[in-house]
């Protein structure tokens, strides 16, 4: 293995344990109520843009209407609140990213900008000097693979040679599809004690719920 390939929300810092539960609140107060399982499963890991285009549809299939024109301002301005002061890195992560030896990036659905700040904020950019990549970089976002197949091209590796690890069912769903070896990580917050079996039933090849784990998983599947 040459190249991991880490996503950000979800396993690298604790957004998605902010950002579930005020998109589950919002929708529900708009009339959009999801059950959780089933909301992680088909919206996170998505692309900003095309998140908010599902939800438009979803809004006008189960509404008859679309949602309030202040809809995703007002959530956007509630969720950059609590992640000035509550976003924070998953425990674990720098001792185990440093003890890998193997070459590193990011790749996440999140823009570049959105990207770059949480990584700044959370004092992670140093481990990922000239290797971030976002959403913004390629047309067509998770579940497809084309940001990882970016990524892999970027930093000179082939797909085969890359190992992923990921939070969610489309990013798993987009590292098989790049082929690539894809280690499912439920050790987040916002993780619900099925999430294991929802990461393997979408093709994830290992599954671990601590980050102290991932050193020997990758040896395991080299």
């Amino acid at each position: 293995m040459k190249l991991v390939i880490f996503d950000c929300d979800g396993v690298l810092v604790n957004s998605e344990a902010i950002l579930i539960p005020a998109e589950l609140k919002f929708l529900k107060n708009a009339g959009l109520a999801y059950e959780r399982r089933q909301y992680m499963k088909d919206f996170t890991g998505m692309p900003y843009d095309a998140w908010q285009l599902k939800l438009a549809a979803e809004a006008e299939k189960r509404l008859g209407e679309p949602l309030a024109e202040d809809f995703f301002e007002a959530l956007n301005d509630y969720i950059r609140e609590q992640f000035e002061t509550g976003l924070s890195v998953i425990s674990g992560v720098r001792e185990t990213i440093l003890s890998l030896g193997i070459n590193r990036c990011v790749a996440s659905s999140t823009g570049n900008e959105g990207l770059h700040w949480k990584l700044g904020h959370t004092g992670l950019a140093d481990l990922f000097t000239d290797a971030v990549f976002s959403g913004d970089m390629v047309s067509r976002g998770k579940p497809e693979p084309d940001l990882f197949l970016h990524a892999a091209k970027a930093m000179d590796v082939k797909p085969q040679n890359c190992l992923v690890v990921e939070d969610s069912c489309n990013g798993v769903l987009a590292g098989k599809a790049a082929g690539m070896v894809v280690v499912g990580f439920s050790g987040g917050d916002h993780c619900l004690d099925d999430h294991e079996a929802d990461l393997m039933q979408a093709g994830a090849d290992r599954v671990i719920d601590n980050f102290a784990n991932l050193k020997p998983t990758i040896a395991q599947l080299i």
